[in-house]
C-alpha cells in the first residue's frame, strides 16, 4: 500500500503566516508561482472549534486549487500526519518588508 503524501506549506499573505495542509504540491504552470492542490482541513466531530482553522476554512473553502507566490512561501514540509492549520501574526510586526528580488539572472556575458 503507498503512503499517503501530506504536505505542511506555510507561507506570509498581508502580515500573517499562513500554515495550510495539502495532498499535492509543486511549481505549477504559472512562472513564479507555487501550486498547491487538495487542501486538507482536520473533520472535527466535537463542539470545540479553532478559530483560526475556521477562518483558514471559510477563506480556502470551495477552492479547488490555489497559487501561491514563490516569494511568499517560508517553507514546505512533507509530514506523516496533518496537524491543525492556522494563521498567526507574522514575526517583527510586520514592519519589515522583503526585498524584491529577481526570480532568475541572465547567465554572465549575454545581454538583457
Amino acid at each position: 500500500m503507498a503512503a499517503s503524501h501530506i504536505f505542511r506549506i506555510m507561507f506570509a499573505n498581508q502580515g500573517k503566516v499562513y500554515e495550510v495542509y495539502a495532498r499535492k504540491v509543486s511549481h505549477g504552470e504559472l512562472f513564479g508561482f507555487i501550486e498547491v492542490e487538495d487542501l486538507v482541513f482536520g473533520e472535527r466531530s466535537s463542539v470545540v472549534l479553532d478559530p483560526s482553522e475556521e477562518r483558514i476554512k471559510g477563506e480556502f473553502g470551495g477552492v479547488k486549487r490555489t497559487y501561491l507566490p514563490l516569494h511568499s512561501v517560508l517553507r514546505i514540509d512533507e509530514v506523516k500526519k496533518q496537524g491543525v492549520s492556522k494563521i498567526t501574526a507574522l514575526e517583527g510586526g510586520g514592519t519589515v518588508a522583503q526585498f524584491p528580488m529577481p526570480l532568475y539572472s541572465v547567465p554572465p556575458g549575454e545581454k538583457k
